[in-house]
């Protein structure tokens, strides 16, 4: 399939303006004096007299608060490469700790006096997900739910009452409205290549938000209120993330891809080598950040091309941008009811729209994009494990997506166990995959029963009538059971139920586009496993409990009859 060759930008025409060149027409030198006292604390009134506002309806003229503020963020972004390492942390370290991650901040201060372009998006990428995260923090001082989406929690009453609806306004110029810069969508969707994003905005948003910490304490000194951080996400379970073998050899062969393959856009080009170089480094946070939003960009090329729609490649339009992202691009159906052409083109449609349901989109899975972008992670914790198969998922597109000539790259040695392994996965994070793997954990519980301890026989004397009776019961009851379903030695027959449930749980079933009905029948199923599978531990516990109180005699005479009774129908 031929691919667009001659992308120079993701940014439509209007939105390429408000972003590279509106807050530039103004060239008056701003004094930094004017927004700093000495003590480097912001003078807040100064900054927000340059949010405009609309006459019919007072709400934000974005275009010329944008056009206002640039001055400002040019004169913030020069005050900072004149300070060294050493000053920065005297000034404002103390107003990053409400954050709960100064380093990161830090960081983005020493990225600031370099202005290399890719990691200057890098940088605003992370502050914007760990702002989020902190204003979230910061909003269940008086709210109860936290908004999901950054623009409703910047529109919130609750971070009006705290900062002032002012402050507010100032914010939402930079992100979180689609109406104005709209910095964090624009780059965790992979509108914008390295070079269309000003560093200078990344420098205000660094002064913004040591600007917040200062407004925050005097809210918090005044109503006598504690900041709780929320605790981060933690993954579970990593082994279930173990998908695809990754290698140097496969790193090196990478990086020769993206230089070829039609998936990568020329101009994101940087974006791909620096999430690479972070693998290599250890970076692993640093890596997928940089890596999901081009996994978007070269999907939704894919997808505007298939589906004859070119101008949404183009999409960071305010009615567009919330759509064209994975959760429309993995849609059965468009948004205007035809059938989304995707899938068809992906030479392994099954696998690459389940390995992306998987790793972003399901419930119970990762949803590693989701808490990467509201700062859910802690980033210096980031799992390899995760980074992995991000990584390694990358390259099996880099290499579907390959000229013809190409073949040799897809056939060598070292990348085919890796393309091979692509082509069979399986979705792990569905709720089918969830209920296969419930009903297999709840048998083994069960085959734990013949293992537990019993009474020894010395002991049982006084109740062998007892006992007795209740075996010659129990064995009537089996003699009139089907011959199929029990084995003279074995009654439950644990051997050939356990190959079974194996094998229909391996039986492979398309988990992509299940209908409703199915989800609901999954649903009561997997309710039905849970509950037997409680009712399995309850009874090991249980037994293994009477067994000590029996060796000890502490059991009265009706619950050693209990016990027994429940022995017997183990």
């Amino acid at each position: 399939m031929a691919l667009l060759d001659s992308v120079t930008t993701c940014l439509s025409p209007p939105v390429h303006y408000v972003i590279c060149k509106l807050g530039f027409e103004k060239t008056d030198t701003y004094d930094i004096n004017n927004i700093l006292c000495e003590n480097g604390e912001v003078c807040w009134q100064a900054v927000t007299e340059h949010v405009c506002y609309l006459k019919s309806d007072q709400s934000v003229d974005y275009i010329e608060s944008i056009r206002s503020l640039g001055p400002v963020c040019e004169s913030v972004n020069l005050h900072f490469k004149s300070l060294t390492k050493e000053q920065f942390v005297i000034q404002y370290a103390l107003w990053f700790r409400w954050t709960n991650c100064s380093e990161l901040f830090l960081e983005v201060f020493d990225v600031l006096q370099y202005t290399q372009t890719t990691e200057v998006a890098l940088g605003l990428m992370k502050l914007t997900s760990c702002l989020e995260r902190a204003l979230g923090d910061v909003y269940l001082l008086i709210g109860k739910d936290c908004p999901f989406l950054l623009r409703d929690l910047l529109a919130s009453e609750q971070l009006a009452v705290v900062f002032g609806q002012a402050v507010m306004n100032v914010l939402r110029v930079f992100i979180g409205s689609p109406y104005g810069l709209n910095l964090r969508n624009v780059l965790w969707h992979g509108f914008a290549s390295p070079q269309e994003i000003p560093a200078k905005y990344c420098a205000m948003l660094l002064l913004l938000t040591a600007g917040l910490g200062q407004l925050l304490q005097t809210y918090l000194l005044q109503t006598k209120c504690v900041l709780v951080h929320r605790p981060y996400v933690i993954f579970v379970s990593l082994e279930e993330l173990d998908v695809f073998p990754l290698n140097h050899e496969m790193l090196s062969i990478a990086e020769e891809l993206v230089k070829l393959s039609s998936f990568v856009l020329k101009t994101m080009l940087p974006f791909w080598m620096a999430a690479l170089t972070a693998f290599k480094q250890s970076r692993y946070a640093d890596c997928v950040i940089l890596l999901l939003p081009q996994l978007e960009v070269g999907l939704r090329l894919l997808f505007t091309t298939t589906n004859k729609c070119p101008n949404r490649l183009l999409t960071a339009e305010v009615k567009f941008l919330s759509k064209v992202n994975y959760d429309l691009m993995l849609a059965k159906h468009l948004d205007n009811e035809e059938v989304n052409q995707l899938p068809a083109v992906l030479e392994e449609p099954t696998m690459a729209s389940e390995f992306l349901w998987d790793f972003l989109n399901h419930q119970e899975g990762p949803r590693i994009r989701d808490r990467l972008s509201h700062g859910e992670i802690n980033l210096e914790a980031f799992p390899r494990e995760v980074a992995n198969q991000i990584v390694a998922f990358a390259i099996t597109l880099l290499c579907r997506f390959s000229d013809e000539d190409m073949f040799a790259f897809k056939e060598h040695m070292v990348i085919k166990p890796l393309m091979n392994c692509a082509s069979c996965y399986r979705s792990r994070f569905h709720p089918i995959s969830r209920l296969k793997k419930q009903v297999l954990e709840c048998m083994k519980s069960i085959h734990l029963w013949p293992e537990l301890p019993t009474v020894p026989e010395e002991h049982v004397e006084t109740t062998k009538g007892y006992v007795r009776a209740i075996k010659k019961k129990i064995v009537l009851k089996i003699q009139y059971m089907p011959q199929n379903c029990y084995s003279s030695d074995d009654p439950i027959n644990s051997v050939l139920t356990e190959r079974l449930l194996i094998a229909l749980c391996d039986t492979y079933i398309c988990t992509l586009y299940s209908p409703r009905p199915v989800l609901e029948i999954v649903v009561v199923l997997r309710k039905i496993s849970t509950q037997c599978h409680q009712v399995s531990e309850q009874v090991i516990a249980s037994t293994e409990l009477r067994y000590k109180q029996w060796m000890n005699k502490t059991l009265r005479s009706r619950q050693r009859h209990n016990y027994l009774r429940m022995l017997n129908r183990l």
